[in-house]
């Protein structure tokens, strides 16, 4: 597609490109559900559970941007020396000649594509990851490649010759992959050998393991770039800031090309102050952070678990996938029914390769872990009798034309009973809450109570059922009010 013939002075590439929405989440939900946002409950955002380490260390990020207003009034040194001092100590072994200062993940990658790949480039993408590096690398015409996650450490060195960029996240983001040290160290050894770039992204290595950081490879290697980010493992994505680290010679050549004074002071301050923080990536908040994290992912887990149709994956990190595939319903409509409800997960259909049948959930504090099950909890219930009405009324459409609409065998069996022949495949009544039924509250898999029908038998028998069904088929009543009076003519009387 050229720009003759779409009016628009650009290159294709740009043409296809979708606008980014991520960040405005919390407000749609809040004006569509009519929801407070300070009320939303944001598991689709995986930040650090333990919080900011101002609120850590009490002390005030208000104070520390106000004691540097006078940088509002001036230019930013292009060249961000203490910032690169920061954060070649935060990782440890490095020098301020191989950090790149960027404004944010995106920034990085956006430099590292418009730096790296020409048109027609071939890079290599393993499958699910974080879409940035396709959409960036797409910008400047590069075509894709995909492999599974999974076959990272076999990728053969044919594949490896014949493309520019290897993108590795790690952890990685979706799924909580961690590949270790050794495994990475021989793969850059290898793409120096092919001449092929590997971008290995450790924005959440902090919150992981930082014993299987990379960065210091880029001492001896040129085709090594370590990306790290401040948002996620400080849990401040409101102040875009993160560095790039390479070799002297690398890093060199991205810092002439990233735009010039990229991050604003704030980003500057606060990213400075953070990265000097005593101990760095082993820093007493880092290692508490580490440590509850382990703790709530452990808990999240096995309460996600309990839930029928949910199956959550071993992760490394502050965020778990979730395959909901056996589940009554898709990862869309889950997502969308529980941000009515105030609660946030990630949809991961925009996942290449992970479909309709996953979410990503960010780790929290238990409390928070807590009432996610309950709604999820509640919301499968609140399903399954919507599923149920409309069942009850197709049911009914068959009956008033004379035709028999029960079935001697169910694949719900045993909750009916050998040889029966079951009219409505529910009961309609569901969930009555009369013990004197033989019902009665049991404790769910998502730790809450459901109730459950198990001994009762009444709208199994062949009259009462013939008896409901006349109640249920009067035209002078909606669904609703013929159920009331079956329950009070028919059922009351059992009882």
């Amino acid at each position: 597609m050229s720009s003759e013939n779409t009016g628009l002075p650009v290159r294709s590439e740009i043409l296809q490109l979708q606008p980014c929405v991520h960040g405005g989440l919390v407000r749609e939900t809040a004006q569509k559900y009519n929801l407070d946002e300070s009320d939303l409950l944001d598991f689709s955002a995986s930040l650090n559970p333990l919080g900011t380490p101002f609120q850590y260390y009490n002390c005030s990020l208000e104070e520390l941007v106000s004691n540097n207003t006078e940088k509002l009034t001036r230019y930013p040194d292009n060249r961000y020396l203490e910032f690169r001092d920061a954060a070649a100590g935060f990782i440890g072994n490095q020098d301020r000649e191989n950090i790149i200062p960027g404004n944010g993940s995106c920034e990085l990658i956006r430099l590292v594509a418009e730096c790296v790949v020409e048109k027609g480039d071939q890079v290599i993408i393993p499958q699910p990851t974080f879409d940035e590096y396709e959409l960036q690398c797409r910008i400047f015409g590069a075509r894709p490649v995909y492999i599974n996650y999974s076959e990272i450490p076999q990728i053969s060195d044919e594949l490896l010759n014949s493309s520019k960029i290897l993108f590795v996240c790690n952890p990685n983001n979706p799924t909580g992959e961690l590949l270790s040290r050794s495994i990475l160290k021989d793969l850059a050894d290898r793409c120096a050998e092919t001449s092929t770039l590997l971008f290995v992204d450790e924005a959440f290595i902090e919150l992981s393991d930082p014993e299987q950081s990379v960065a210091e490879l880029v001492k001896d290697n040129n085709f090594v770039f370590v990306m790290r980010s401040l948002t996620k493992s400080f849990a401040i994505p409101g102040i875009r800031v993160g560095f790039g680290v390479a070799s002297q010679k690398l890093a060199n050549v991205l810092d002439n090309a990233r735009l010039s004074w990229n991050m604003g002071f704030v980003s500057d301050v606060v990213g400075t102050k953070l990265l000097k923080m005593k101990g760095g990536v082993y820093s007493s908040y880092f290692r508490d952070s580490r440590k509850m994290i382990d703790r709530e992912r452990k808990y999240l887990i096995d309460r996600i678990s309990r839930i029928h149709g949910f199956t959550p994956l071993d992760s490394s990190v502050n965020y778990i996938l979730v395959d909901v595939s056996e589940s009554v319903m898709d990862s869309k409509e889950l997502s969308q029914r529980l941000a009515a409800r105030g609660i946030l997960v990630r949809d991961c259909s925009s996942f290449c390769s992970l479909g309709d049948e996953f979410i990503r959930v960010a780790v929290r504090n238990s409390e928070d872990t807590d009432k996610l099950a309950k709604n999820i909890g509640e919301l499968l219930t609140e399903w399954g009798q919507e599923q149920g009405n409309k069942y009850l009324e197709s049911k009914l459409e068959s009956a008033s034309t004379g035709n028999h609409s029960g079935r001697s065998t169910c694949e719900y069996y045993p909750c009916h009973y050998p040889g029966q022949d079951c009219t409505f495949c529910f009961c309609p009544f569901y969930p009555c809450e009369d013990e004197r039924t033989g019902g009665q509250y049991i404790k769910s898999t998502g730790g809450g109570k459901v109730w459950s029908c198990s001994d009762c038998h009444i709208i199994h028998r062949e009259k009462i059922v013939e008896q409901v069904l006349d109640v249920l088929m009067d035209e002078n009543g909606d669904t609703k009010q013929n159920l009331n009076k079956a329950w009070e003519r028919i059922v009351e009387p059992l009882l």
